[in-house]
């Protein structure tokens, strides 16, 4: 009689050994679509690097037509330090997300043995994502940035007046603070619930 209730526990523990595989392996799979998104959007933003260095080159005059309104070279400057910045934290987030993805697919994978079977804490796997969002949000910012220096040395300096730049910062300012606003409340609600 004792060996049938064995047998009779025997399939209940495979089960929940089973479900339990099967919420990881879902849980995890949330995880690594997460990842991916976040590095297909830091590739986006890599490519908005490179275009507004290619948008720029030293002593370009501004569609301003004022002499006055075109951007001097510390402008130049700054929006190439702002550019490489940005790139420097997107390449940050895109490496962190890639690691981290590498780790749970090496944890959650059959074919590989137990000796070389990545073995990642929940909470490293949290930091790690918290720390790759940040190295976008920080990226977003200093791009933003750059991209304001791109519109001052393409339309006119700020201080001139122009209409047209005045509208295509306050238009890029308020589109890119309202999107961070909303990422970073969406991660931040993910991350406390």
């Amino acid at each position: 009689m004792d060996e049938s209730e064995d047998r009779d526990n025997e399939p209940k523990d495979c089960d929940r050994r089973s479900a339990a595989t099967g919420e990881a392996r879902s849980t995890t799979s949330v995880h690594v679509t997460a990842l991916d998104g976040l590095v297909n959007v830091n590739s986006l933003f890599t490519i908005a690097v490179f275009v507004g260095l290619s948008l720029t080159s030293p002593g370009q005059r501004s569609l301003e037509g004022n002499p006055a309104c075109d951007a001097g070279p510390d402008i130049v400057r700054n929006l190439l330090v702002f550019e490489v910045v940005s790139f420097s934290f997107f390449l940050f987030s895109s490496l962190v997300a890639q690691g981290l993805k590498l780790a749970i697919n090496l944890l959650n994978s059959n074919d590989v043995d137990e000796s070389f079977r990545a073995h990642i804490n929940a909470r490293v796997l949290r930091l790690g994502m918290l720390a790759s969002a940040a190295g976008s949000v920080i990226g977003c910012l200093f791009l933003l940035l750059s991209m304001i220096n791109v519109i001052q040395i393409r339309l006119g300096l700020l201080s001139c007046g122009s209409t047209a730049t005045g509208r295509a910062v306050a238009a890029l300012v308020t589109l890119v603070s309202t999107a961070l606003v909303v990422y970073i409340s969406t991660v931040f609600y993910a991350f406390t619930h």
